[in-house]
């Protein structure tokens, strides 16, 4: 694969493409069994770092229309308390992938919505706050279908790929809505690439064209041309700490980040509860039944997006927050604080 990143014009190229499959998709039929994991030889033009032809650009929509026949029956929509986003089944006992910031605290009730409308019982199993990364099951007993994992430390900038989710969530008789793209970079942090993600597609998958998951949306970037994923490595990596429900703490944070608040769980929006004396959110006058709604260059949806954004500062960091407080919007300034002894 070339390194050089392809021109803007192709951007443009990509999501063409992305709105001729997506109005071609025929209704998405639940299948029982898991799609082939096994590698498979793609078109030349994969190998180019610009499509060159007309038919290099019908190579391409047809591959990814062969890996959606594989892929789209396993996009679920996740609803948890006041709050929804995506997910995708990755075993046939139905252990779901998703982001941390949708999944949330372990053991919290979930409500599993397929991509034929069937909904089905869940619960939240474990959550790598630091990496935005949560696992769930599907408690409703069946043989899910599943999808294979790829590697995301082998991906290269340049490389295409797809991204598929529920964007405002699951709508009765629309699949999971398709985007195609690149990888503008990627790392063992994070996956950043140019395919359109918006609220409710967090936690669904990013495939390569081999049909194989390398990465689960995070958060939406600054430009939306450059948004961001979870490389699916931290999920082999944490494996069993997930499934066992645990909750992970960052490796890479010497001090636990402090900022001294509670929030409504329930709520679908970030409203505090409760702000301990002399924290660093009482020192910037964060007050109870503000509703967050940006924390530092990110937007803030409901508590545990918050509690998400929180983790990825370190003691010391100055962060901007804006806040809703009745019929006015407050900027307040808050120096992220070091976690006191229990």
């Amino acid at each position: 694969m070339s390194s050089r990143y392809p021109p803007s014009r192709w951007k443009l190229g990509a999501l063409l493409l992305a709105l001729c499959l997506a109005s071609r998709l025929a209704p998405v039929s639940f299948a029982d069994t898991a799609p082939k994991s096994a590698k498979v030889s793609l078109p030349e033009v994969f190998d180019k770092a610009v499509p060159e032809s007309i038919e290099d650009l019908k190579a391409i929509q047809q591959q990814v229309k062969t890996v959606l026949a594989r892929v789209l029956s396993c996009t679920v929509n996740i609803r948890i308390g006041g709050g929804q986003g995506s997910g995708v089944l990755v075993s046939a006992d139905g252990l779901i992938l998703t982001a941390g910031h949708v999944s949330g605290e372990p053991g919290r009730a979930a409500v599993i919505t397929l991509p034929n409308g069937r909904v089905v019982k869940g619960k939240t199993l474990g959550l790598n706050r630091g990496m935005d990364s949560g696992m769930a099951q599907i408690t409703t007993e069946g043989k899910w279908p599943f999808v294979p994992l790829g590697k995301s430390a082998d991906l290269k900038r340049g490389q295409w790929c797809i991204a598929l989710g529920h964007p405002g969530g699951y709508q009765d008789g629309r699949s999971p809505v398709v985007r195609v793209g690149r990888i503008i970079d990627a790392g063992a942090a994070l996956i950043r690439t140019d395919c359109a993600i918006v609220g409710g597609d967090s936690g669904g998958p990013l495939y390569d064209m081999q049909g194989r998951v390398i990465g689960i949306h995070s958060r939406i970037g600054d430009p939306l041309t450059a948004n961001i994923h979870v490389p699916v490595d931290t999920y082999h990596d944490t494996w069993e700490q997930l499934v066992k429900a645990e909750n992970i703490r960052p490796k890479y944070v010497r001090n636990d980040p402090y900022v001294g608040v509670k929030g409504d769980n329930e709520s679908p929006q970030c409203k505090i509860t409760y702000v301990a004396p002399g924290s660093p959110a009482a020192k910037a006058g964060l007050k109870v039944d503000d509703v967050v709604t940006r924390f530092g260059r990110h937007k803030v949806g409901d508590y545990e997006d918050l509690r998400t954004q929180i983790w990825r500062h370190r003691p010391g960091d100055a962060v901007v927050m804006e806040v809703q407080r009745g019929e006015e919007q407050v900027t307040l300034k808050l120096l992220v604080g070091k976690r006191p002894p229990d």
